[in-house]
């Protein structure tokens, strides 16, 4: 008991920005800490966390690359313990027995064919739910409900778009509580089993009509049970993703009126703004792995089995890829090096569908709404310990002019006779 105290001293000693941290401050605005500890202590034992964290961008590659050394198979993985096993929870071979059986409808040639359509068919349908002039609040309006149709139409999941986001949000809730520390709250294991009683009838459909079914057949090989965690964690997953994206995103457009412009003007440059978001927020802002033995990193000793955490929002703004990492550079030439989707063999598996919602959504935005510009009134930002997006994120627009209303009413016709 003394030498662990002892230890502990010791650590608390050496790592005084670390320890010092709060969650608060890991909530709220983290870079400037995320910042400090890049800088001075890029692997720090955060007490606030309960285990280490690694804010520089190569050795957050070097963990997320090595599951043998640092890996998610501990029963300690907080989304294994909301939604049990499943390939964000498994490494090697186990990990490709989930993840493969779900990998070749979301590679990018195959998304952009068979979704592209539905995407866009999908804003539209969204935006024409919107006033003609006034405001919105885009993620309950726009960011969520399309993440929730797109990802339960690429599974094959029939539920209403309110009930799966009201589940999804008690998971990521859950989620949170255990980052944090705090006990599992009882909302998010009963979100899951809601949600397990969803996704089931989707199994037992023909293979060809369900990617669900396709997984719990002959060739996916998967348990019926492990199916539905993994459908949990790809549903999770392509809701938080795309709502954070895109919500970031149009934050950070509508925050930088001179990048706005940038973009207005050369709309090419849009998939790289969207980009640059994901780098200077990320949707997801951590990653978690357990170390496997007594290990050192970066000249620190971690001992087996302890929590490692790997920040991607602070390897997302190391300097020494990133010049002026903290500016918002709709032209950046190297802002897809960012993390954002992860790295590694647990990279995000949905990666090309969140990208091509969030660039479509994007150009519709701007396209279809004149003016568009954050609500003074109501302020924002990305906020959050795990999971990072504005809160609400109210934005205002003015009046389309008539030809352009007629315009729009036309398309919208010639979407509904097609």
């Amino acid at each position: 008991m003394v030498v662990a105290m002892d230890a502990q001293r010791r650590r608390t000693e050496r790592f005084a920005i670390g320890a010092t941290a709060t969650l608060e401050q890991l909530e709220g605005d983290p870079h400037a800490l995320l910042a400090r500890l890049r800088e001075r202590e890029p692997v720090s034992w955060v007490p606030a966390l309960g285990g280490w964290l690694v804010t520089r961008r190569d050795l957050a590659m070097q963990v997320m690359r090595d599951p043998q050394t640092f890996t998610v198979d501990d029963p300690r993985f907080s989304t294994g313990q909301v939604v049990g096993p499943s390939m964000l929870t498994r490494d090697g071979e186990e990990h490709r027995r989930h993840r493969d059986p779900f990998a070749p409808p979301f590679r990018r040639g195959a998304v952009h064919a068979r979704f592209t359509q539905l995407v866009a068919e999908e804003i539209e349908r969204l935006i024409d739910e919107m006033p003609s002039a006034g405001g919105a609040e885009l993620r309950r309006s726009l960011a969520a409900p399309l993440a929730v149709a797109v990802i339960t139409r690429a599974l094959g999941i029939r539920a209403g778009a309110g009930a799966v986001l009201g589940w999804y949000e008690r998971i990521v809730a859950a989620v949170t509580d255990l980052t944090a520390a705090r006990p599992l709250p009882a909302e998010g294991p009963a979100a899951y089993a809601a949600l397990s009683a969803a996704i089931a009838p989707a199994l037992e459909r023909d293979a060809g009509a369900s990617l669900l079914a396709a997984a719990a057949g002959e060739a996916g090989g998967l348990e019926r049970e492990r199916v539905i965690s993994n459908a949990a964690v790809l549903l999770f997953g392509g809701i938080e993703t795309t709502e954070g994206m895109i919500a970031n995103a149009a934050w950070h457009l509508l925050s930088h009126s001179d990048q706005l412009a940038r973009v207005r003007a050369s709309p090419g440059l849009l998939a790289n703004a969207v980009e640059e978001s994901l780098r200077l927020e990320p949707a997801a802002a951590v990653v978690d792995r357990y170390a496997t033995a007594d290990v050192e990193l970066a000249g620190v000793p971690i001992r087996c089995r302890e929590l490692v955490r790997v920040s991607i929002a602070g390897a997302n703004r190391d300097p020494a890829v990133f010049t002026d990492p903290d500016r918002f550079d709709v032209a950046r030439s190297n802002a897809r090096r960012h993390l954002a989707f992860a790295h590694g063999p647990h990279a995000c598996i949905a990666m090309h569908l969140a990208r091509l919602e969030a660039n479509m959504a994007l150009a519709a935005l701007l396209r279809r709404l004149p003016g568009l510009h954050l609500d003074p009134a109501a302020p924002s930002a990305p906020r959050g310990l795990v999971f990072r997006k504005p809160p609400e994120l109210r934005v205002l627009w003015t009046a389309p002019s008539p030809s352009a209303a007629i315009g729009a009413a036309r398309g919208g016709v010639r979407r509904r006779e097609r």
